[in-house]
């Protein structure tokens, strides 16, 4: 169960190999997290991102998990929940692409799609579930800022978030009053292997602050954490700015 202060005991990262979800687990560790799953595709990094958080101090079990594979999701997610409860999901698992491949190559724009939304939204029904069943937990959503206005430089990857983050409120709209809490976060650009060699984008963050953002969410039991804050108010006024003069903008 949660303390005083909204944070788990248990927790369970989707996308287990993750420098978000990793940086997460490790600050929640060091507060009062003692058991953790990792569900992510087999790997070297999986067991070593476990084996780093068992030298914390807590008890880590790996899972091997697919989001490409949503049949699967009921049936292995059904495992972890089997072996009690969990506190906290962690969902962060997510393709950025190539926009020039994908648009060249639709096969594996539907890749980035079915990663970050379909894989997403099955998963996140088959934990919230699991949730409502037990009575208690938060189900964290990794979103991104990418997804409040799809920009020319990005717009598969951003629609994908879109749709995600769209999806996620609405969860959190049909969990309210169950003991359910849905946790939206929407980082800016993060420094991660992900977007190694990518210029930074202004406002550039770190997995750490997006960690530090996690946590302080979950104690205000926030429904929406943007990450750095000064982003909510940056993409509200690109949200409004006319299409004509949006295009325009060198982002």
């Amino acid at each position: 169960m949660k303390d005083a202060f909204g944070l788990p005991q248990s927790l369970l990262v989707l996308g287990g190999t993750s420098e978000i979800a990793l940086a997460t687990a490790r600050r929640l560790v060091a507060r009062r997290t003692r058991t953790v799953w990792l569900a992510g595709r087999p790997s070297a990094a999986l067991e070593e991102a476990a084996g780093r958080l068992r030298g914390l101090g807590a008890d880590v079990h790996t899972i091997a998990f697919d989001a490409l594979d949503p049949g699967s999701h009921e049936a292995v997610l059904g495992k972890v929940f089997a072996e009690g409860d969990i506190d906290m999901v962690l969902l962060a698992f997510g393709l950025l692409g190539d926009q020039a491949r994908d648009e060249r190559e639709p096969e594996a724009a539907v890749r980035v799609a079915q990663t970050n939304y379909t894989g997403a939204v099955s998963a996140s029904l088959v934990c919230a579930r699991a949730l409502q069943a037990q009575g208690h937990g938060s189900l964290v959503v990794m979103s991104s800022v990418a997804g409040e206005r799809a920009r020319r430089a990005n717009f598969i990857y951003g629609s994908s978030k879109a749709g995600l983050d769209a999806f996620a409120q609405g969860l959190g709209d049909a969990l309210h009053g169950t003991g359910v809490h849905v946790m939206v976060v929407r980082p800016g650009f993060v420094r991660t292997r992900m977007t190694a060699g990518l210029p930074d984008a202004p406002l550039a963050t770190t997995p750490e602050a997006v960690a530090t953002a996690v946590e302080l969410g979950l104690r205000r039991r926030s429904e929406t954490v943007w990450v750095p804050g000064a982003l909510r108010v940056v993409m509200a006024a690109l949200r409004h700015l006319p299409r004509g003069v949006f295009r325009r903008l060198p982002i």
